[in-house]
């Protein structure tokens, strides 16, 4: 039977960053402002006063140091606080392409393949563009690749959500070689002024190529030994904007079209329910918590992903063992487990498994077992 490997990674990171010393100044600046624009309201009671933020807060509640972004002055603006990003001509590639076709370009290399070697593009990401033409489709001319592509959203389970239906073409034949690009550019849903959350996301794009084991030298590159996936409704994590906003123009700018969420219920619904499908996954393959080598979680918040690796191993994870970006590049959604799997798999042996496990709004939860070949 055919089996599907991972033979290559990219990461694309924006050079601009924003660290926590500076986006607590912008905020602390538009707090301050918004409190002396509507004082007499305040005074009333018509309007709650807003509280300043500061870094020893962010890093307690997150773990997170610092982000890279598209944009960092638009976000930095008090008056403004949100990235500027110029709209492109349609002749133009649009920003995640742009992005996809760096990350791609990385992993090809690093497979030591080339466009020649894929039949096919998945965009997974949690916000597009635009909803047409497809942003894959766009990605699958610009790197010349023939074939087929398609976009698909499962929020900050998106890229291990493609990796399974990479695995299922790739497996099937339909696909010799396939691409799972995460062009995410988080930072522009996020309400920067909102300090329960203004502090969460960054921008980068990773991409993965997965091909069948026979065209991947031996030694090299990762098998594929199961995929899990998992979905239960929940609205504590949600993001209401959409191409129906015009029709009621009640809702347009209001703070649900951006991203809104209950952490607290988040943090003890999704954590438990993680590890649980962690490990009935690892149950499925007849292998151990022990077994594990590596777990590259997803970088949402630092004390959830300790939590769910003490949950699986029955004890405190090592750094090593669960690697940790979250402190440079906050959490980008679907791209954070990828970044570190990226990032930390070249010290692997053959025959060490791991596991790439995402997580998020939907709920939804993707796990995706690899052992270095």
């Amino acid at each position: 039977m055919m089996k599907a490997v991972i033979s290559g990674t990219g990461l694309y990171t924006p050079p601009a960053t924003i660290d926590n010393d500076e986006l607590v100044e912008a905020f602390n600046a538009y707090v301050t402002l918004h409190n002396e624009r509507y004082a007499e309201a305040i005074d009333r009671g018509e309007r709650d006063a807003l509280q300043p933020s500061s870094s020893a807060f962010i890093e307690k509640a997150s773990g997170i140091k610092r982000r890279h972004v598209i944009d960092r002055e638009g976000i930095l603006d008090p008056e403004r606080m949100a990235p500027f990003i110029p709209e492109r001509s349609n002749d133009e590639p649009s920003v995640q392409c742009d992005m996809a076709v760096a990350a791609c370009t990385e992993a090809l290399e690093r497979a030591g393949k080339s466009v020649a070697d894929v039949d096919a593009v998945i965009v997974a990401c949690s916000n597009m563009q635009r909803p047409y033409p497809a942003i894959s489709v766009e990605v699958q001319q610009a790197l010349g690749v023939e074939g087929f592509a398609y976009d698909m959203n499962v929020a900050c389970s998106s890229a291990t959500f493609g990796l399974q239906a990479a695995v299922n073409a790739v497996e099937n034949g339909a696909a010799r070689g396939v691409l799972v690009v995460s062009p995410e550019i988080c930072s522009g849903h996020l309400n920067y002024r909102d300090r329960d959350s203004h502090f969460i996301f960054g921008d980068a794009c990773t991409a993965i190529l997965v091909e069948r084991d026979s065209s991947v030298a031996g030694g090299k590159g990762f098998e594929i030994l199961g995929t899990r996936l998992k979905t239960q409704f929940s609205n504590n994590i949600r993001n209401n904007f959409g191409f129906l906003n015009r029709a009621d123009e009640r809702g347009v700018g209001a703070a649900d079209k951006l991203f809104v969420q209950q952490g607290r219920k988040v943090f003890k619904e999704v954590s438990p329910l993680v590890a649980q499908t962690i490990q009935e996954h690892l149950d499925g393959l007849s292998l151990q918590p022990d077994d594990l080598r590596r777990m590259w979680l997803h970088q949402a918040n630092l004390s959830m992903n300790q939590l769910i690796a003490r949950r699986v191993l029955g004890r405190e994870a090592t750094t090593d063992e669960a690697p940790v970006i979250l402190d440079e590049y906050a959490n980008t959604s679907s791209a954070g487990s990828i970044i570190a799997f990226h990032l930390h798999q070249q010290d692997l042996c053959s025959g060490d498994v791991g596991v790439i496990c995402s997580f998020g709004a939907g709920y939804s939860i993707g796990s995706v077992v690899v052992r270095r070949r």
